[in-house]
């Protein structure tokens, strides 16, 4: 019995003195130039804006009438006009920092190509 154990072992200890050591090879990868275009934007139409307020109101619509325009109104109040002008701002502000974000992007995968030529 104790021949079966010692023959067990011996086959155990060989495999395991069979293990040959992994090579490691490394490869450097050239970056490749991001095919991205700086976020373009858009051209916006001019918009005429009227104030209106209930000193003007009839005076604004009898000139809209004579221009030909239909007199009517889609309005903001003062404060609602604040908050467009607050959501324009975050609008702004969100593409300033992606368009900055793309350029850093292309500053870091770009850059060794620059410096090597």
């Amino acid at each position: 019995m104790w021949h079966i154990k010692l023959i067990i072992l011996t086959i155990l200890l060989q495999g395991c003195s069979s293990i040959k050591e992994l090579e490691i090879f490394t490869k450097t990868v050239e970056r490749e130039p991001l095919a991205l275009d700086d976020p373009i934007l858009p051209k916006l139409e001019p918009i005429q804006w009227l104030i209106i307020t209930s000193e003007n109101a009839e005076e604004v619509f009898a000139k809209m009438s004579s221009e030909g325009i239909d007199p009517v109104i889609f309005g903001l109040s003062d404060n609602d006009y604040k908050l467009v002008a607050k959501n324009f701002a975050h609008i702004r502000n969100t593409m300033k920092k992606k368009s900055e974000i793309i350029k850093s992007y292309k500053e870091y995968y770009e850059s060794d190509k620059k410096t090597n030529e």
